[in-house]
């Protein structure tokens, strides 16, 4: 099994930024490297939402009230994806959780980290 340690979250005061890092533990580059990688996220009392999700070939997207705020990236030699949150607002706050996916059968889930926004 493939285990995706999450890191970087924590209590930030609205306006401020934070780095999310997710790394692959077990796969191997070559593995890393054929998964589309995607942010998520749960806020107390709602369902889990897409945040953003990053193609094998770059192409990138975003839930709407985070464009221009956050960007998703992947490190295919560190075998890991990242997701900067500037500009957090309070509504940001939710345990954020990593995917990779290949296909209907083939994913993976980090455990979730806490991101809080608040003063």
């Amino acid at each position: 099994q493939e285990q995706l340690v999450e890191s970087g979250g924590g209590l930030v005061p609205p306006g401020g930024s934070l780095r999310l890092s997710c790394r692959a533990q077990r796969m191997i580059f070559s593995t890393f490297i054929s998964y589309s990688l995607g942010w998520y996220r749960q806020a107390p009392g709602k369902q889990r939402e897409m945040v953003a999700t990053l193609t094998t070939t770059g192409t990138t997207a975003y839930e709407d009230s985070v464009k221009g705020r956050f960007t998703i990236s992947r490190d295919n030699s560190r075998k890991t994806m990242y997701l900067q949150m500037n500009n957090l607002k309070s509504e940001d706050t939710a345990v954020y959780y990593c995917n990779l996916v290949r296909d209907v059968s083939t994913e993976y889930w980090g455990q979730g980290i806490q991101v809080t926004v608040s003063s």
